[in-house]
């Protein structure tokens, strides 16, 4: 009998059965394997990690970025110059002995982690993949796709979007004239990492949604009631992660975040409405 038309028991029954100790050991080649995937993108990091530092990671400190000539002509286009980011008063340096050093192997960790992420995260749904059943299977089709899809969305929404607007308010926030901004390059490469890998993490939602809905916890109706709620806590997400006190810069964040929360009302009632439509048909 071909395998599509097997049933759930039948697969099972005929599948290979492991012991907790071949669990593990499955287990530990797909972490072999993913952390493989994140060392080969590391060391290719690493290799050009200079042209890496000046176009990448230095990039959101200087005035010609990207982000900031948008913002300059979004400032001209509705008259509100303070949008347009004219100087970064500011000064990288590096205070310990080894800090270059050991920047270069972080910022190249980073890299590599974001770029083999996909893989990665492929390899662990291999190993969850054969403990589900087959409805299961083909309600997360697609899932390696869409979790990979938003991580490198969030990360560059973060690195484009929350980390220019964040360095632009903390080099220009000024406690005396005094006080000049020299800041270590440790401090600023966490600020970046932290953001970017921030919003990647947070464009998750619509994912985390889906798990909630499918296991019963969180559902469309819960969510809609408690949306006025969630917007506001979006709203404070938004100016945590974005401490330029401009309410443009706060919408800015805001807006796709509660474009993300929509959307993960419409997962939760996809998964609802299958459920229910499960339900009637066993009732027949």
């Amino acid at each position: 009998m071909p395998l599509d038309q097997l049933t759930d028991e039948e697969i099972d029954s005929e599948g290979k059965e492991m012991s907790f100790l071949d669990h593990l050991e499955e287990l530990r080649w797909h972490i072999i394997r993913a952390a493989g995937a994140i060392l080969v993108f590391m060391i290719v990091a690493f290799i050009f990690i200079e042209e890496i530092f000046d176009k990448v990671l230095l990039a959101p400190s200087k005035t010609d970025f990207w982000t900031y000539r948008q913002m300059c002509k979004l400032a001209d286009y509705t008259g509100y110059a303070d949008l347009c980011v004219k100087d970064l008063d500011f000064k990288l340096q590096a205070l310990g002995f080894s800090d270059q050093f050991t920047m270069s192997m972080t910022s190249s960790f980073f890299i590599g982690l974001c770029f083999a992420f996909p893989y990665a995260f492929w390899e662990v749904w291999r190993f969850i993949k054969p403990g589900l059943r087959q409805s299961e299977k083909n309600a997360a089709r697609g899932g390696v796709f869409y979790v990979s899809f938003l991580f490198l969305l969030g990360l560059m929404f973060g690195y484009y979007i929350v980390t220019p607007l964040a360095v632009n308010f903390l080099v220009n926030y000024r406690l005396s004239d005094q006080i000049q901004n020299n800041i270590d390059i440790t401090s600023y490469i966490s600020t970046i990492v932290t953001l970017s890998l921030g919003c990647a993490l947070i464009f998750q939602m619509p994912i985390v949604a889906f798990v909630l809905s499918k296991v019963g916890v969180l559902t469309p109706k819960f969510m809609k009631e408690y949306r006025k709620h969630a917007w506001i806590v979006i709203l404070i997400v938004a100016g945590v992660i974005t401490p330029s006190p401009d309410l443009y810069s706060q919408i800015l964040v805001a807006m796709p975040l509660m474009l993300l929360y929509e959307v993960s009302i419409i997962v939760s009632g996809s998964i609802e409405r299958a459920r229910l439509k499960e339900m009637r048909e066993l009732t027949k």
